[in-house]
């Protein structure tokens, strides 16, 4: 569902507070446009003032410049000229950057999740995208993309396509990347820093559900849990879990992985991973979640049983 929406320059005439979020548990597509779309507007209208509100962030997207500036409280209440939210699939996704949503003057909605049926008064949805960021390049004029720009939406690009990956990578996708590279930045580091680095205890913890691991419908399906205590036990956090369940999802012979971590008590955050046969987005829409066909998530109430046992059946019916 796109919009004749040429550049997002249009839509800042006269605007001169912007509010920028983006959904809850930001992942790096998320603080990747976010980010980009903050250096836009900070280095090209001296005269609006741009906040970012997003969940406390993974330590491996501190790479980018000024996330420091991002703010987790919302405290504020400000009532914005403009909001934009980016990689939202539905409004509730924003979490408590809502409120500048309904108060705002007006309201646009940047994403590339084929869930998403427009919340704002300006819907700019291409669900063939790779990522937000990638549409946030197309929004910008390329003359003022900047280093800082650049290495904001590259972050993006390359955690949405997997390091390119992902079937969702283009040609398109591949030479909006090689534009980005061309600003000079520091794309390998980029790369190893944000995407394959891990600290000693996130290594542990992988170890951990590796270890735990198990095989259900015949090979073709591998979950991992984490309970609660044993997310205190090692002192860690949803963040410190990024990437555990794209390790489940390489195992061979395996067509979808699952992990759920316990985020309160009997309440499991579950992410899903495809490598084709199956649209998880489907099973993540039956338990009101959502996301791409390829990777999506949702929350369950209960016990991890019985949330392994629901999610089994919904990825059985595709099997």
């Amino acid at each position: 569902m796109g919009l004749k929406m040429n550049k997002i320059a249009t839509e800042l005439d006269g605007v001169k507070t912007v509010a920028i979020a983006g959904h809850i548990r930001p992942d790096g597509d998320c603080i990747g446009s976010c980010m980009g779309m903050y250096h836009y507007i900070r280095e090209n209208y001296s005269g609006i003032r741009a906040d970012v509100y997003l969940e406390e962030i993974p330590f491996v997207f501190h790479n980018i410049a000024d996330v420091e500036k991002i703010k987790h409280t919302y405290d504020n209440d400000s009532i914005y000229d403009l909001f934009i939210s980016l990689d939202c699939a539905d409004r509730e996704r924003l979490g408590k950057a809502d409120k500048y949503l309904e108060s705002a003057k007006k309201t646009i909605c940047i994403d590339h999740h084929i869930s998403n049926h427009g919340f704002a008064d300006i819907n700019y949805i291409y669900p063939d995208a790779s990522s937000t960021s990638e549409l946030i390049y197309d929004l910008i004029e390329e003359d003022n993309l900047t280093k800082p720009i650049a290495e904001a939406l590259y972050t993006g690009i390359v955690h949405d396509t997997g390091v390119f990956q992902y079937p969702c990578t283009s040609g398109k996708t591949m030479t909006i990347a090689g534009k980005l590279m061309e600003t000079g930045i520091e794309f390998t580091k980029i790369i190893e820093d944000s995407f394959y680095k891990k600290t000693f205890v996130q290594n542990q913890i992988l170890g951990r559900v590796l270890l735990e691991s198990i095989l259900l419908l015949d090979g073709k399906c591998i979950v991992g849990v984490l309970s609660e205590k044993d997310m205190d036990f090692y002192n860690v956090t949803s963040k410190d879990l990024e990437g555990i369940v794209s390790q489940l999802k390489v195992t061979d012979g395996v067509e979808v992985a699952i992990f759920l971590y316990e985020v309160d008590t009997m309440q499991y955050k579950i992410s899903l991973r495809s490598k084709g046969k199956v649209d998880v987005s489907v099973v993540a829409s039956y338990f009101n979640g959502g996301g791409h066909v390829l990777a999506s998530g949702c929350s369950f109430s209960g016990t991890y049983r019985d949330a392994i046992r629901n999610v089994m059946k919904q990825i059985e019916k595709q099997l």
